[in-house]
Parts: C-alpha cells; structure tokens; sequence
C-alpha cells in the first residue's frame, strides 16, 4: 500500500477542485468514480499539452484508492509524464484531500494513464518532438 502520510508535491497541480455534495456515493463518500474522473481530466490536460493537440484516454492501471474524500475537501491532482513514446504517453496521477479546516494533507488515490494523440478522424498521431 502507497503511504498516505508522503507530503504533497510543491508544483502546481494539473487540477484543483472542491468536492460538492453531489458528487457523493450512497455511503456519503466522494464517489470513487467521480475521483477517477477528476484524474482524468489531470491525465488528459497533461497529454493534450505535450500532444499539441487532441489525445483519448487509452487504458488506466493499477488505480489504489487510499483514504477516502469528503464533502467540502480540497482536492489537488498532481499529473507527471513518466514516458513518452511514438504516439502515447504515460502519466502518473495522483490525488490528495486537504479538509477545509486544516493544512493537512492526504494523499487518497493514484494511479497510471497512458494517452494516445489521435487526429481529426480519431486516429493515432505521431507526437510532435518535444519542445516543437
């Protein structure tokens, strides 16, 4: 199991939000799938920029879910590309929950995207060299 108590990273995160009570499950959790979406989107906005363009979600694996989120809980999603290959890159996210009332910090889920570029006609693209 990933260490929850690891300290957020310093660099800007790819996204912030606040979870809203309607994003919640039948428990009165954050609904998992509501956090995998909001690490998608991290995913996506990472790929699009290094793609210069349109990419799609391709597989996500090995996805924990550490510590649940809450109503009202900051959450911050950190996205870091781990490698980049002809037309796919891999990126690493992770989630962390702030509570509205403390500085403290949990790290609640991670998990890693691999994201294809694809044209107009939704066909894989060669990505652009970096820096390009």
């Amino acid at each position: 199991m990933q260490d929850t108590k690891a300290r957020m990273p310093e660099s800007a995160p790819a996204i912030r939000t606040i979870a809203m009570p309607a994003d919640t499950n039948a428990a009165g959790d954050i609904f998992g799938g509501w956090l995998m979406s909001q690490m998608d989107l991290a995913a996506g906005n990472v790929a699009a920029r290094r793609a210069k363009g349109r990419t799609v979600t391709a597989s996500v694996e090995a996805i924990s879910f550490l510590s649940p989120v809450y109503v009202g809980d900051e959450v911050s999603l950190f996205a870091n590309v781990e490698k980049v290959g002809r037309t796919s890159i891999r990126i690493d996210v992770a989630a962390w929950r702030r509570d509205r009332g403390t500085d403290e910090t949990i790290k609640v889920t991670q998990a890693v995207f691999t994201c294809v570029a694809v044209d107009e006609k939704g066909h894989p693209r060669p990505l652009p060299p970096e820096g390009a």
